[in-house]
């Protein structure tokens, strides 16, 4: 903490000694009934903020039924204004645990099976590639053991549209080069190509395209209406602004509608807890079924090889749609968790099914130190709130 105070700006050390001088008088919400919840994730907070030296920080947690948000920072460089739940941001990879909802709920109602190939559902002009014979099923894109690499080979789009050239073309095109680096179903590998193609042949099975299956499937059924995949001009002011790895700001650039699966919504801390409420509420006769295959371990790690890709926010156990599965260890429960990354933002949320807590936190900085860490306190945060 000593190196990281020392790299500190006197503008941010400021702001620093600020936070840490109120947690004495912690200003709880009016009304709250969890203060634990709230003074943790206030501390959790300035703590990470403290270590990681990011722009901008927001936390925020659930714990049977309330919720507490805190925020530190600037939203955007020189704005003065501190993130909170109603700051937008993009969530990149967290995308893909929307997708396995929306999978989820299609076998849930019979319109598709976890089986079914991509070949029979992705409604393109397209061979799909059968690697040993094995035809690359849904359930193999949802559970990222389709055997497609990571992304899909393209030609780098410009600095101010760098999603430009990530095409449906450009998918069909590597579709038909034999992409696969193993049999589908036999390793793991964390495929951004996979959730894309996911998200495309789910909106060909339902007959309605995939943004308006997904609002229709999860986001208005549970109230997320800051969850979305284009803000309006009015959200602009409350947009956080991300940096490189440089520390430079990064413009909020456009992602075409192919990344719908993988990468493209944005959210707000609030939206995120409701998200994680919903899948906290396991008892509910709302979406039962659709929640209990969401949550479902399909794949364990030891039935897989090769196995990339999975641990850097905490060691990939099994894999249920889009979520990562880590088995309960010391004082730990069973989270599944998902983190993301996009256009300057690292973000990451996880939850205990059978202990009634979740946790959300976001960075405005690709550091992958810093990413790492909002990671170990989330996981940690859970098992001091919700121990074993």
């Amino acid at each position: 903490m000593g190196q990281t105070m020392g790299r500190t700006t006197g503008r941010r050390l400021t702001a620093i000694v600020t936070i840490a001088a109120g947690l004495a008088g912690l200003a709880l919400p009016a009304g709250a009934q969890d203060r634990l919840l709230d003074e943790t994730v206030a501390f959790t907070g300035t703590v990470l903020f403290l270590e990681t030296g990011v722009p901008g920080l927001v936390i925020g947690a659930t714990r049977n039924g309330e919720t507490a948000v805190s925020g530190f920072g600037e939203i955007a460089d020189g704005s003065g204004k501190a993130p909170d739940g109603d700051t937008l941001m993009r969530v990149g990879s967290i995308t893909k645990v929307f997708t396995g909802a929306v999978l989820a709920s299609l076998v849930a109602d019979g319109t598709v099976n976890f089986t079914d190939p991509l070949q029979d559902r992705i409604g393109w002009d397209v061979e799909v590639p059968q690697k040993g014979g094995k035809p690359i099923r849904l359930i193999d894109l949802a559970t990222h053991t389709s055997g497609l690499p990571r992304e899909a080979e393209r030609e780098p789009g410009p600095a101010d549209d760098p999603f430009s050239t990530l095409t449906k073309e450009t998918y069909i095109e590597a579709l038909s080069g034999a992409p696969q680096l193993f049999a589908s179903g036999t390793g793991g590998l964390y495929s951004n190509f996979g959730f894309d193609m996911l998200a495309a042949a789910l909106g060909n099975a339902a007959g309605t395209p995939y943004e308006t299956l997904l609002a229709d499937r999860v986001l208005r059924p549970i109230g997320l209406g800051d969850t979305v995949f284009a803000p309006g001009e009015g959200d602009k002011a409350r947009l956080m602004q991300g940096h490189g790895f440089d520390g430079s700001a990064l413009p909020d650039v456009p992602s075409g509608p192919v990344m719908a699966g993988a990468s493209g919504l944005y959210s707000t801390a609030n939206d995120m807890l409701k998200w994680l409420q919903w899948h906290l509420d396991r008892f509910s006769p709302g979406h039962a079924e659709m929640r209990l295959l969401d949550h479902a371990a399909y794949v364990r790690r030891d039935a897989l090889s090769p196995v990339y890709g999975f641990d850097e926010s905490g060691r990939m156990d099994a894999m249920s749609l889009g979520w990562i599965v880590m088995e309960p260890e010391g004082d730990r429960p069973l989270i599944l968790q998902k983190a993301g990354g996009l256009q300057g933002m690292f973000v990451y949320h996880a939850f205990a099914p059978t202990r009634g807590v979740g946790v959300f936190v976001a960075i405005n900085a690709f550091d992958f130190s810093a990413a790492t860490q909002i990671a170990q306190f989330a996981n940690d945060l859970i098992a001091q709130l919700a121990p074993r």
